[in-house]
């Protein structure tokens, strides 16, 4: 199983989520991993300080905040991002990421005067655009790249939302909350009618 797979792995043992194979997936490898692993959502996040789990946190929620529906924090998805982080990002993966937080950890407060977590949800917001801006010429914005393979070496700006929009559509909130819930087996219908608003089907069958 390439490392790839052990993601998915994680991200579905974190969502606490219930494959079946008309739903999703899976090689015969990732199966025998699933029926063996621990339950992996009670297991604790041991790399960050206090700190910086309120900056994740908070970058998180300005990423999906919560509105009408769930946010990120609501999902759980800080602890998905560290639990991330700590176990399956590689050496050089995980050195980009923390980086990356050390910045925000160490720089905003010399700028703002307080902490990324404290500043207004607008500076918070101006702060992660201002990581985009710089960013954008990874491979990671190639515009229509929506299936891209997993890049690498992408700047912790990246990681992070990658991280966190995967962690909150894996979630169950995210699933029954902001997807289209269907926990019974589907079949492809061209003929099914959806409106405008409709969101896009889950594709894990999640349970409680």
């Amino acid at each position: 199983m390439n490392r790839r797979e052990f993601l998915q792995c994680a991200a579905v043992l974190l969502g606490s989520a219930g494959i079946t194979p008309a739903t999703f997936a899976l090689t015969p490898e990732q199966m025998t991993y699933l029926a063996a692993a621990d339950d992996y959502v009670k297991q604790p996040a041991k790399l960050f300080s206090v700190g910086q789990r309120a900056i994740v946190a908070a970058a998180a929620e300005i990423i999906i905040p919560r509105t009408d529906t769930p946010g990120a924090i609501d999902a759980g998805v800080p602890h998905f991002i560290e639990l991330m982080v700590q176990d399956w990002l590689n050496d050089e993966e995980r050195a980009i990421f923390l980086n990356g937080l050390s910045d925000l950890e160490t720089r905003i407060p010399q700028e703002f005067g307080k902490s990324y977590d404290q500043l207004a949800q607008e500076q918070q917001l101006a702060v992660l655009e201002g990581l985009e801006a710089a960013a954008s010429d990874s491979p990671w914005y190639v515009q229509g790249n929506v299936r891209r393979a997993f890049i690498s070496d992408a700047p912790f700006i990246c990681q992070l939302k990658e991280l966190t929009i995967w962690g909150f559509f894996t979630s169950e909130a995210g699933v029954k909350q902001v997807l289209r819930y269907n926990p019974m087996p589907m079949k492809f219908d061209g003929h099914y009618p959806r409106n405008g608003e409709d969101s896009a089907w889950a594709p894990f069958a999640f349970f409680s």
